[in-house]
């Protein structure tokens, strides 16, 4: 499970752009990490807009934003280009990542449980080491927030 001041987990990960993103080719740099349940969804569609939006301003701060779900690259491509989206989107259908990060977890919808996607954001600092963790994040505000917290880190 992740901690504030423990190491972010390592990772690479596929990107909608055909390549390939590990967190230890950003090392030395400050790492927004979002994770978000479904593709072209109404809240993971203006989360990722607002993080979108604001992405001149976190890289003017040092940071670098990342999406992680678990949908197929060809979906994270797509949603990307639908919106016009100026950030890496991630996937992990093998789920190894969203586990080590501790946001794969058990969700309740009408009285059914199932596996998702918990909205999480992580900040990671240029150290490697995590610095702030938003469960169960509320979309509004949020990416001020996070903004907020990676210029003063």
């Amino acid at each position: 499970m992740i901690a504030v001041g423990k190491p972010a987990p390592d990772f690479t990960l596929p990107t909608d752009d055909g390549g390939s993103l590990s967190l230890a080719a950003l090392k030395g740099r400050k790492v927004v990490l979002y994770f978000y349940p479904k593709a072209d969804t109404p809240g993971c569609t203006i989360e990722a807009k607002d993080f979108s939006a604001q992405q001149p301003a976190f890289a003017a701060a040092g940071a670098d934003i990342v999406g992680v779900s678990a949908d197929p690259v060809k979906a994270q491509a797509k949603f990307k280009g639908k919106y016009n989206l100026a950030i890496t989107l991630a996937s992990d259908e093998a789920k190894t990542m969203l586990q080590d990060y501790g946001v794969w977890v058990e969700k309740s919808m009408y009285g059914k449980s199932y596996m998702g996607i918990e909205r999480t954001t992580v900040l990671i600092g240029n150290d490697g080491r995590i610095a702030r963790i938003w469960p169960k994040v509320k979309i509004e505000g949020h990416v001020d927030e996070v903004l907020e917290a990676a210029k003063a880190l």
